[in-house]
């Protein structure tokens, strides 16, 4: 996914300046990466930016980057926000190469319910939900799926065992467990077979009493 993000060349720094900008409706930011490149100091519109990073490709998103004419493709490489309103504050930006290797972290999701595993009491433990990859930068999927459907009690899935599609490799650990689906403790299984096996406990009437006498 390509987006467009519009960047003004700013040559005022220190806070006051900042606060100024924010004030205006923009933020500070910077771009830097690229052979032979400077950084350069910017300012960028926060609320188009926060819509790129709630997207679904989120960071992962390559950038048309426009500034003083010129487009060159980026990648958020890393954002501040406010802790208490939760707004943008300040960007850096990572300018890319199409035909060079990025490692970037994605997320992971998983697909289906492992219907069998959890009617037979098991349940799906969620481990891993972010790995990090390397791809070309029109490689870099949205987030890595994983159909569980067919998972069984005991049964995992690790980095080792994820379908690439060729075009992208894993740098996360091959051993890395994502998922696996988590048997009854055998506590509950007697319990419940305690419950199972225990008589019914069967109270004698007021007739039966005065037999008795």
């Amino acid at each position: 996914m390509e987006v467009v993000l519009e960047a003004v060349r700013r040559d005022t720094f220190g806070r006051n300046n900042a606060g100024r900008l924010r004030r205006q409706g923009r933020i500070p930011a910077v771009v830097y990466g690229g052979a032979d490149r400077q950084a350069e100091s910017v300012s960028v519109d926060p609320k188009a930016l926060l819509r790129i990073l709630h997207s679904e490709s989120g960071a992962n998103t390559i950038i048309n980057f426009k500034l003083d004419g010129t487009e060159t493709r980026v990648l958020v490489k890393d954002y501040l926000l406010d802790p208490v309103r939760q707004e943008l504050m300040h960007a850096d930006f990572y300018r890319i190469a199409m035909d060079q290797l990025l490692t970037v972290v994605v997320p992971v999701q998983l697909v289906g319910e492992a219907k069998a595993a959890k009617a037979q009491g098991g349940t799906v433990d969620f481990v891993q939900r972010e790995i990090t990859i390397q791809a070309l930068p029109g490689n870099i999927p949205e987030h890595v799926a994983i159909d569980i459907d067919a998972l069984g009690l005991h049964d995992a899935v690790r980095v080792r065992d994820l379908d690439t599609g060729g075009t992208w490799s894993p740098v996360s650990d091959a051993d890395t467990m994502i998922v696996h689906i988590v048997a009854p403790r055998a506590s509950d299984d007697a319990a419940e077979g305690a419950a199972a096996a225990e008589p019914e406990v069967i109270k004698k009437g007021k007739a039966e009493d005065k037999g008795d006498k």
